[in-house]
């Protein structure tokens, strides 16, 4: 997220994102992939992650291809035939100007993705998830979706990597959060480039 709260720009932006991405942010990042027993997502998110990820041969792509997905959809998801969003284009154009050649998708990838599980009522999934054994439940945005973890209170653990940048205006996370949030930090971290990682739990 940027310094004053924004995890996108006012159309989901994210290129903003890379400027100040280093070696250490990258590999507190992995770390937290690594530690994920199942990604949730919202269906945006969903879509912008399946034409991404699969064909990537980025270190993110082994945690985000092999670990299980649950996807927040009302409506269902359809794995390329939906929309993707401004965040995907941007990740495309930085992966495009480094010459990152995607790789072939191998049918495990490719099925990881399709097979994921569609979850409806957002707090009875989640209250199941954690009823199960196994590991982190890691939650990846967009905003509205992020919005809706905290207004319901379900995020256990909050670890935001906040940019050294000020976007002005954006896509908030904490919105919709309820009167009396209180947290406990737990750790920061400081990376070379001015990146901040923040790892608070609900007081």
């Amino acid at each position: 997220m940027s310094i004053d709260g924004f995890v996108g720009g006012p159309n989901g932006e994210v290129d903003w994102l890379f400027r100040s991405m280093d070696d250490r942010a990258a590999r507190w990042v992995m770390d937290t992939l690594s530690q994920a027993g199942v990604h949730i997502m919202g269906s945006r998110t969903y879509h912008d992650m399946v034409a991404y990820w699969p064909s990537s041969t980025e270190p993110f792509a082994a945690p985000m291809n092999e670990i299980p997905k649950v996807v927040f959809s009302r409506k269902g998801i359809s794995p390329g035939t939906a929309p993707t969003t401004a965040a995907l284009a941007d990740a495309s154009r930085i992966r495009d100007a480094r010459g990152d050649v995607p790789a072939p998708t191998p049918a495990h990838v490719a099925a990881s993705w399709s097979e994921a599980r569609v979850a409806r009522d957002l707090v009875e999934e989640i209250a199941r998830l954690k009823q199960q054994d196994g590991k982190i439940i890691l939650a990846h945005g967009g905003a509205s979706f992020a919005q809706s973890l905290v207004e319901h209170d379900l995020v256990d653990e909050y670890r935001l990597l906040v940019h050294p940048v000020v976007l002005g205006r954006g896509l908030p996370i904490f919105s919709r959060a309820p009167a009396g949030f209180d947290f406990r930090l737990v750790s920061t971290t400081a990376f070379p480039s001015g990146v901040i990682a923040n790892v608070y739990q609900r007081a």
